[in-house]
């Protein structure tokens, strides 16, 4: 009725004759969030003692708070499902072999580039630089500035190539993802025109200091705006093919196979001419001519 989506739902507390929805002492919680990344700052609302980031009143007594997923290894709670332990990833096998890597984004997809992309660790790899870009934070969805803080991470990202020797850049441009969150056609093409324009920037930098780069996402979102069946606007990621795309000066006689996102990490370190570890079940997507 309110024309109000998931995604921006406000906090409700359902009543009827009592406030059924407010959770008391001896009552328990199990957290169904599955990403850490977001649910973090309300798990510590919930079980912190001194707990200061906002005003929280009575600490609520639980009987138990348990997390689907481990969310932040300094959390003594009941985890459902712990983390497996992954190793010989593209980040471990970069720094063994002594190269330096930065990892770069805003805000909204710091997360990625480092926490998730080290396995759901959130120590660096030694080598391992990391630069935090903010994300906009004077608007309420992203629609309503569309490039976000895209020019901010390039602009960062160019300056750490010129001035550092780095042999891996692990970059995420959030603007297709958190605008076709939106729904907003306009908006979308905004943004697009936005990561173009980026783009073009970071790959002029990396050939002038001989590099290579790889452009490719792990799911859909911006490419299908409306739903096909409804009419109405599509906000959720999709399953549709995503591109990967290679700009490699040097390589004049090459293609690239379809593949997977576990072909990813091997294409990389086939350009940085490093052994695939028998960890990694993908393969290279570079095909030699």
């Amino acid at each position: 009725q309110g024309k109000v989506t998931d995604e921006f739902v406000l906090p409700t507390a359902i009543e009827e004759a009592l406030p059924e929805g407010l959770i008391r002492d001896a009552d328990g919680i199990i957290f169904f969030n599955f990403r850490a990344d977001r649910a973090r700052e309300l798990t510590r609302a919930f079980t912190e003692e001194h707990f200061a980031e906002f005003p929280r009143g009575r600490r609520i007594r639980l009987a138990t708070f348990t997390t689907l997923t481990r969310y932040d290894e300094t959390f003594n709670l009941p985890v459902a499902y712990p983390p497996r332990e992954i190793r010989r990833i593209l980040g471990e096998v970069a720094s063994q072999a002594g190269i330096r890597q930065l990892r770069i984004a805003e805000t909204e997809k710091y997360a990625h580039v480092t926490y998730f992309f080290n396995g759901g660790e959130e120590n660096k790899f030694p080598g391992e630089e990391r630069i935090l870009i903010p994300s906009p934070k004077d608007v309420a969805t992203y629609d309503l500035k569309p490039e976000m803080s895209a020019r901010a991470v390039t602009e960062a990202l160019i300056k750490h190539l010129r001035e550092h020797d780095i042999g891996l850049v692990i970059a995420n441009y959030a603007n297709a993802d958190m605008v076709g969150h939106t729904g907003n056609f306009e908006a979308s093409v905004r943004a697009v025109e936005v990561i173009d324009e980026c783009l073009g920037r970071v790959i002029e930098a990396a050939a002038a200091q001989g590099g290579k780069v790889t452009i490719t996402a792990d799911h859909g979102n911006i490419e299908q705006l409306i739903d096909y069946d409804t009419g109405m606007p599509h906000t959720a990621h999709t399953t549709n093919l995503v591109p990967v795309i290679l700009v490699d000066g040097e390589r004049k006689a090459c293609s690239l196979a379809d593949g997977s996102g576990v072909d990813i990490a091997p294409t990389v370190l086939h350009l940085l001419g490093l052994p695939q570890p028998r960890e990694m079940t993908g393969r290279s997507l570079i095909v030699e001519r």
